[in-house]
């Protein structure tokens, strides 16, 4: 007969797997607890509806990892069904467009539909706002006004779809998101409105800046700051009165953060480095007044070790000559990655 110690022997070397496939479960238990990670085991698309399930954007579904217009399941929202689509109003002369971006050094594009119909509704919406007596018009006001119109955001989420098509990762997302706003060509519109009795050069809504392929900051850095709210960001837009800029903060690390405002700064006239804050604009100009910030969404935040942190301290230090021995190298390699300009706009 055999021995107890031969016994548990053959015992273990039965259920050898069993045990290890034990010891496996409790120390990833452990590491998640002590490391405060969450394991998501669920499949979901961009946006983070499960597989096979309606999103919260109608009529999207999530079919294996992407999301499509599924409007017999999912519906439509304020609008009819056509087919699988969702028919609003405004919706006439389509033109596709191409819009560019570069990630990790690589240029590409995301197809979308303007429609004229909207462009032209939008170019006779009225800027006004009513105020009681005594009350003060504010920035903020107008800015979410602009930002807020239900229509134009039906007509832009489709963009945002695009964008969360292209990867789950929420930071490439933001990524995504920056570059195509920094690549569409900087320029003003033609166009002049009434405002208050006084005529006044005309400012185009998000929707418009993408049917012209041109803005100035201001109107750039509301379509940034749309992308970003509907991809769950905390987002602000800052201004700076004494050299007449606007641009994006995205909430980041406070240490990482443009002035300790816990968000980091975001240029929109062109292609520059998330939280490169040092940037010197056309004439010489630099940012060095306090602006003023104006909350636009609740929402997520840029994690800590991103490359962009280091990457925009190096572009500081090649602005300021502090890296003599690499400066060319580094620079080249910056501007591959993100495609960065020479000059910056300020107003």
């Amino acid at each position: 007969m055999p021995d107890k110690k031969e016994e548990e022997k053959s015992f273990f070397k039965k259920h050898e797997f069993a045990f290890s496939l034990m010891l496996f479960i409790v120390f990833l238990a452990l590491f998640i607890l002590v490391s405060g990670h969450k394991i998501n085991l669920t499949q979901t698309c961009g946006d983070g509806t499960p597989y096979n399930e309606c999103s919260i954007t109608k009529p999207y579904f999530c079919d294996g990892g992407f999301l499509i217009e599924k409007a017999s399941a999912c519906g439509c929202e304020g609008s009819s069904i056509n087919g699988e689509t969702c028919l609003l109003p405004y919706q006439t002369e389509p033109k596709n467009v191409i819009l560019n971006y570069i990630l990790d050094g690589k240029q590409q594009g995301l197809e979308f539909n303007i429609y004229g119909g909207l462009v032209d509704y939008l170019t006779h919406e009225s800027r006004d706002i009513s105020y009681q007596s005594g009350q003060t018009p504010a920035r903020a006001d107008f800015k979410l006004k602009i930002l807020n119109n239900q229509l134009q955001r039906e007509f832009l989420m489709p963009l945002v779809i695009a964008i969360q098509n292209q990867t789950k990762d929420k930071v490439e997302q933001a990524r995504i998101a920056t570059s195509i706003v920094q690549n569409i060509p900087y320029g003003f519109s033609n166009k002049t409105t009434t405002f208050y009795g006084q005529e006044i050069n005309y400012s185009r809504y998000p929707y418009e800046i993408l049917a012209d392929n041109a803005g100035i900051c201001g109107e750039k850095s509301e379509l940034l700051a749309f992308l970003l709210r509907e991809l769950g960001y905390k987002t602000a837009t800052f201004y700076n009165q004494k050299e007449n800029h606007e641009y994006v903060g995205i909430s980041c690390p406070r240490e990482e953060s443009y002035k300790g405002t816990g968000y980091c700064f975001i240029e929109t006239t062109a292609p520059a480095i998330i939280s490169d804050g040092s940037i010197e604009y056309v004439g010489g100009v630099v940012l060095d007044s306090d602006p003023e910030i104006i909350s636009i969404s609740n929402g997520t935040s840029l994690p800590r070790n991103l490359a962009e942190y280091r990457d925009a301290k190096i572009m500081k230090a090649i602005r300021e000559n502090q890296l003599l021995l690499f400066r060319e190298f580094e620079f080249n390699r910056l501007k591959e990655k993100y495609g960065l300009v020479e000059e910056y706009f300020s107003a």
